[in-house]
């Protein structure tokens, strides 16, 4: 078990459990009503207006998909005790990140800016769109911030058959890993040869970005248990395992698909424990250079 309790919690954490998604928004309630009138009109040339209305409300920070949901569905909710304690976990997971590349930064004569993480339940809207639990946790690039539904702890352990609290905190190092890609302008790199590129290549390229952040998560574990001394016996098992569980090939096959590597975005479980594993050994930031590696 992660030695957590006790410890500093991120500031960087925003809330948003049990947010009502549309009721009492006032822009909602003024957009709706306009969108609906001009269909009534219009008929079937509406779906042009709707397009740009569902823009119109991502912009201003309305998730459109809540919108479409019962009405009972949209009544904020009071977090549950053990939300709480997942909330608390995440924030201070956060903050052991923070802790270890705020010093790799600094050694390197830099100032780290940590990203912000939005826990929430549900559905959520990010500069990148909106999306839903069934996402999985993820990193936007956009707002620099990433997204988190703790109930993701519950289903590692459940459906992807990975228990202990270690594997939700890989997670949130791989994540921050991909913050970490992204002001250092490896992420806006990667995107102008994926632009360029065709699907085969674009999934290559992703694939490699997601080893890299894998092994970001494996220096964090290094750095983190050295300096705080917050790793148990078998924790570092238990990020291999969750790893494993969310590999592309064990994805596809347990979803009884055939595998096809020419499909990957994240990497099989092999690759993605070895590059933890390599972070997490060298301890070097150097070494998660994956663009420049001949074998994944």
């Amino acid at each position: 078990m992660v030695k957590w309790r006790g410890r500093r919690q991120s500031n960087n954490v925003e809330d948003r459990r049990g947010r009502a998604s549309a009721a009492g928004l006032p822009a909602a309630g003024l957009i709706l009503p306009l969108l609906r009138m001009v269909m009534n009109r219009f008929g079937l040339s509406s779906i042009a207006i709707l397009v740009v209305g569902f823009f119109a409300l991502q912009s201003i920070g309305v998730d459109p998909f809540a919108l479409l949901a019962p009405q009972t569905q949209q009544a904020a909710q009071a977090p549950s005790a053990q939300s709480d304690q997942e909330f608390a976990f995440a924030s201070t997971m956060l903050a052991e990140t923070e802790d270890v590349w705020g010093k790799i930064f600094a050694e390197a004569g830099q100032r780290y800016a940590p990203p912000n993480m939005v826990v929430f339940t549900g559905r959520v809207t990010s500069a990148c769109g909106g999306a839903t639990s069934a996402a999985g946790p993820f990193y936007c690039p956009a707002d620099k911030k990433m997204y988190l539904d703790t109930q993701f702890f519950d289903e590692l352990a459940q459906r992807f058959g990975a228990p202990g609290d270690f594997g939700g905190a890989y997670v949130i190092a791989h994540e921050v890993g991909h913050h970490i890609q992204t002001i250092t302008g490896i992420s806006a790199q990667v995107r102008q040869r994926q632009a360029a590129a065709g699907q085969a290549e674009q999934n290559a390229l992703q694939v490699r970005m997601e080893l890299q952040a894998d092994c970001y998560a494996g220096i964090w574990a290094h750095e983190a248990d050295r300096t705080a001394n917050i790793l148990e016996e078998g924790d570092i098992e238990e990020g291999l395992q969750a790893a494993a569980a969310i590999g592309d090939d064990t994805l596809q096959r347990n979803a009884g698909r055939r595998v096809i590597p020419e499909t990957f975005t994240h990497g099989t479980s092999e690759q993605r424990k070895r590059w933890f594993l390599k972070g997490y050994r060298t301890c070097s930031v150097e070494a998660c250079d994956t663009f420049a590696a001949s074998r994944l």
